[in-house]
């Protein structure tokens, strides 16, 4: 039976892995460490890895040390294939694949799909649209260096390597670029595996438009794009993602545009073998600008709702792309699907969640955080208590049923 070795479960996106490697009768090897795996995995995962997986712990903050590691597990198990189901990990995953002659992408340029000043210098020197860029380790720098660059403001301040939306932000002026810069190096360990991170803040243009995502498979350097899905994210200076509808309501024009976009950006950060996450703006004039790339499955369900919504199945392609099969794209459905998350007005304790309803178009609704429980002030995505699925004919319709949903939602707290 072939051999899985997946790098951190933790998050929807792992375990939809290891359902579809199970589900394509390969054992799967769970990498993580103690503290993860009893505190931040779920009872069901957990309960999945204890009877159908084999867990095996390692301390991913040292990353040479975890390297040297699970080569040496990989080649004693005759692991078939490496997938990391965790961002901070695509380029363990890269070098790991290459060090055993398994199928995966470029280890040379796996950092640029996870760090964000090394993926603006990579698509500067491909010549792929996208906002000009500056990264600071100082304040004195980043003001120096709008002004050698000719930033005008607004700006977005960003961690270089970051998720979630923590530490971003968009800066209007001068007297707010302290404030931000502070914000964005603040962040400096990435969480629960204290792995450090580049304590570069990137700034760049604020360039206007409307995001859309996109998923792009690439089988030994062919990229095949997929189709482009609404990304929603909060007005303001704080810029969290609140939902996704699968898919877009592109015309085919446009659609085609954002494929061509996402296929340039892959090749140029070196997605050879494997799955390429791309968020981008498609801007009036009909370009682009690409905002980042994500050598991984996207998190926030999506894997769920493009099942949902084409009878496509990403995770099961993430499996085959990595035990070297070839998979296949070819949609069985033709209906939409969306996720709204739900998020409180203010930081505080949790006292209730109302107003979801059962209307037919809603899949499915949870509470991610229990009444009682402290929530975090909106600004990131760590501010969510829960989200509602939603399915429909049409992505019209969806939308149109998750702006009542989010209109009716009552989230009180104390």
């Amino acid at each position: 039976m072939p051999k899985l070795l997946l790098l951190e479960a933790m998050g929807n996106t792992g375990e939809y892995v290891f359902d579809a490697a199970r589900d394509l009768g390969v054992d799967v090897i769970v990498v993580t460490h103690q503290d993860v795996h009893d505190d931040w995995y779920s009872p069901a995962l957990r309960a999945k890895i204890q009877a159908h997986g084999t867990l095996v712990l390692t301390d991913f903050s040292d990353s040479e040390g975890a390297l040297r590691q699970l080569t040496e597990l990989a080649r004693s198990e005759g692991v078939d294939g490496v997938v990391a189901c965790w961002e901070f990990l695509t380029p363990l995953a890269a070098r790991l694949a290459a060090d055993l002659g398994l199928p995966g992408n470029d280890p040379s340029r796996a950092l640029s799909c996870r760090n964000k000043r090394i993926m603006a210098r990579a698509f500067a020197e491909h010549g792929i649209p996208a906002p000009r860029t500056v990264a600071a380790r100082t304040l004195d720098e980043a003001y120096a260096l709008l002004d050698t660059a000719a930033l005008d403001y607004p700006v977005v301040v960003k961690p270089s390597e970051q998720s979630g939306s923590w530490g971003v932000s968009v800066v209007r002026g001068a007297d707010e670029l302290a404030a931000a810069f502070a914000d964005a190096r603040s962040h400096l360990f990435q969480m629960p595996h204290g792995i450090p991170l580049d304590p570069h803040v990137v700034i760049q243009e604020y360039v206007g438009g409307v995001e859309f995502s996109i998923e792009t498979v690439v089988v030994n350097g062919v990229a095949t794009p997929l189709f482009p899905y609404d990304k929603f994210t909060t007005d303001g200076d704080r810029r969290a993602e609140f939902g996704h509808t699968v898919p877009a309501e592109l015309d085919e024009a446009s659609a085609h545009t954002v494929r061509e976009a996402a296929v340039a950006a892959a090749h140029a950060l070196g997605v050879t073998h494997g799955i390429a996450h791309t968020e981008l703006k498609l801007l009036p004039d009909g370009t682009t600008r690409l905002i980042e790339l994500g050598a991984r499955l996207p998190g926030d369900h999506i894997v769920g709702l493009i099942r949902q919504a084409r009878g496509i199945d990403e995770a099961r392609i993430y499996v085959q792309l990595a035990l070297g099969r070839e998979p296949d794209l070819t949609p069985t459905s033709d209906t939409a699907a969306g996720i709204r998350f739900l998020t409180p007005p203010r930081g505080g304790v949790l006292r209730s969640v109302s107003g979801i309803g059962d209307s037919g178009t809603v899949a499915l609704s949870r509470l991610t955080v229990e009444p009682g429980d402290r929530v975090r002030p909106p600004g990131d995505n760590d501010s969510r208590v829960g989200y509602v699925i939603l399915h429909a004919e049409t992505a019209a319709e969806v939308n149109a049923a998750a702006a009542q949903v989010l209109a009716n939602v009552s989230i009180e707290v104390g």
